[in-house]
């Protein structure tokens, strides 16, 4: 079983920049890692992914302001979200998969707000 704990979330101006943590007492760097976003009502939708081999691809819609990476030594992957804008408000979700397993963090919150 992973465990994967998101923090870094919270109320940010329009323009403002956050870093969201994903931690995980287990070594990450053969999963592949993928930040989601959803809101209420609506399936989850793909912010960004990391590859185990270094690849990243990012979801369509949020590709320009985002960026995720990894620190493996401290079982971390980071997701930077720079000028925010109130779309990107939203509940953030970790998601780890390797092969058939997957999981997730329990989401941290997002608000872009003046």
């Amino acid at each position: 079983q992973v465990q994967l704990v998101e923090s870094g979330g919270g109320l940010v101006q329009p323009g403002g920049s956050l870093r969201l943590s994903c931690t995980s007492a287990t070594d990450l760097s053969f999963y592949t890692m993928k930040w989601y976003r959803q809101l209420p009502g609506e399936q989850r939708e793909l912010v960004a992914g990391s590859g185990s081999g270094g690849s990243t691809d990012y979801g369509y819609s949020v590709k320009v302001r985002v960026t995720i990476s990894r620190d493996p030594t401290k079982k971390t992957v980071y997701l930077q979200m720079n000028n925010l804008t109130p779309e990107h408000s939203a509940t953030y979700y970790c998601n780890a998969v390797l092969v058939e397993f997957s999981y997730w963090g329990q989401g941290t919150q997002v608000t872009v707000s003046s």
